[in-house]
This record gives structure tokens, C-alpha cells and sequence, in this order.
């Protein structure tokens, strides 16, 4: 049997376990699949992160089949969850929005270590890190 060929791929961030079936629609409407389904599937599987917002790729193949993907939360939400804050500091380099520890930093780069450009632990810190500074958190250890 051949294999499938790949028509689209779509990736978006919908609220754990209680995906909007409108908002599947709008993103997946035109590809002819059951949203139903794809939207029970994305629940299930996301039902331990409520309150997160977990992006999903789905991959849609020329027979209308599909396949799920789910990916860790952008480090930047992972970042402000673990800051306690809303959102970073407008100016970040020279006021700072919140402090954060190197052990907190470290749990965000071990969560998004599988999608960041590095195997190693303490580059994906360094990576993590950077982006704590870009939104104006500072880290302390």
C-alpha cells in the first residue's frame, strides 16, 4: 500500500479538554472532515491540561483521513503561568514584570525541551531563558 499523501496541515491552539466545535470549523471546515470526532479526540487528550491552551497540528491526508499532533504550550504562556503574571512587561529591558527561579526555568525548558532545536538540557535553558528576558522576567537563582 502506498503511503498517504499529505494535502494540508493545519496547526492551532484551542483550550484543553473543551475544544469549540466553531472554532475546529473554521480551521477545518473546508478539508471535509468530522469535526465531531477530531474535537472528541483533542478533549480526551487534553483533558489533564484544563486551562491551558494546548496547539495541536493536525495533518490532513488526500483521503480524507487525518492525524493529531499535540504540542507543549508556547513558552511564553509556560513562562507567565509560572510567573504568576498575565502578560510580560512593555518594556521589558527596562522594567521588570516578574522574577522567576532557575528551577522554575528549568521545568518550563524540560517541558518544551522535545520541540526546541537542542537535545541537551541546559541549551534549552539558555533558550527559555532568553525568552524570559524578551518579556521582561528576570531569573534568579
Amino acid at each position: 500500500m502506498p503511503p498517504k499523501r499529505k494535502t494540508h496541515q493545519v496547526t492551532m491552539e484551542l483550550a484543553a479538554g473543551e475544544a469549540p466545535v466553531a472554532e475546529l470549523g473554521k480551521m477545518l471546515g473546508p478539508f471535509g472532515l468530522n469535526l465531531r470526532e477530531i474535537m472528541l479526540r483533542y478533549n480526551e487528550a487534553t483533558a489533564g491540561q484544563r486551562g491551558d491552551g494546548v496547539p495541536v497540528e493536525v495533518t490532513v491526508f488526500e483521503d480524507r483521513s487525518y492525524q493529531l499532533r499535540f504540542l507543549a504550550p508556547s513558552t511564553a504562556f509556560l513562562l507567565r503561568r509560572a510567573a504568576g503574571i498575565e502578560k510580560g512587561s512593555a518594556a521589558a529591558g527596562k522594567e521588570s514584570a516578574a522574577v522567576l527561579d532557575t528551577a522554575a526555568l528549568r521545568y518550563v525548558a524540560k517541558r518544551k525541551l522535545p520541540e526546541l532545536n537542542t537535545d541537551d538540557l541546559e541549551v534549552a535553558v539558555r533558550i527559555v531563558a532568553g525568552t524570559a528576558r524578551s518579556m521582561g522576567i528576570r531569573v534568579e537563582d
